[in-house]
């Protein structure tokens, strides 16, 4: 029988043909690992911003910068840090800044870019009149398949 660590070697239509109780059993051992190494990682890279974070901090305020990546030295190893710079902007204030570039006479498509969005809850609501007039401009695609093997019975 083979084991999660089998996996990785195995062809695709071996895997699939094996019995459904040891599908499921192995579905519930991935997820189980996949579970317990997000933990790990999760904890060891808390113990790496803890021993790293603060120099890190002194070597960008050294450099005069909020974010970015800095190089340390720590023994035989090269302590490499990214700070990303994350920047999130008030859309109805850059809807107004929008308008009064448009209103000065100029194409508010030179400073940013515009993008419309329709949730689908607020779509399924629409009467059929205005449903059939965005229609046009509205394309679905699926996300990956997602299959789960369960015990008959079972809850979730």
């Amino acid at each position: 029988m083979p084991t999660v660590d089998d996996l990785p070697g195995l062809a695709l239509q071996e895997i699939a043909r094996l019995p459904i109780d040891l599908l499921a059993s192995l579905q519930h051992d991935v997820d189980e690992r996949l579970t317990q190494t997000k933990a790990s990682k999760a904890r060891l890279d808390s113990a790496l911003e803890a021993r790293f974070a603060a120099r890190a901090a002194e070597m960008r305020q050294a450099h005069a910068k909020d974010t970015g990546t800095v190089r340390f030295d720590e023994g035989e190893f090269t302590i490499v840090t990214d700070l990303p710079k994350r920047v999130d902007w008030d859309q109805d204030r850059l809807a107004a800044v929008v308008e009064r570039i448009r209103a000065a006479g100029e194409d508010p498509a030179e400073y940013v870019d515009i993008a419309f969005k329709v949730p689908e809850r607020k779509y399924a609501a629409w009467p059929d009149a205005i449903r059939t007039t965005f229609e046009p401009a509205r394309t679905v695609r699926t996300g990956a398949l997602k299959i789960e093997i369960l015990p008959q019975g079972s809850d979730r």
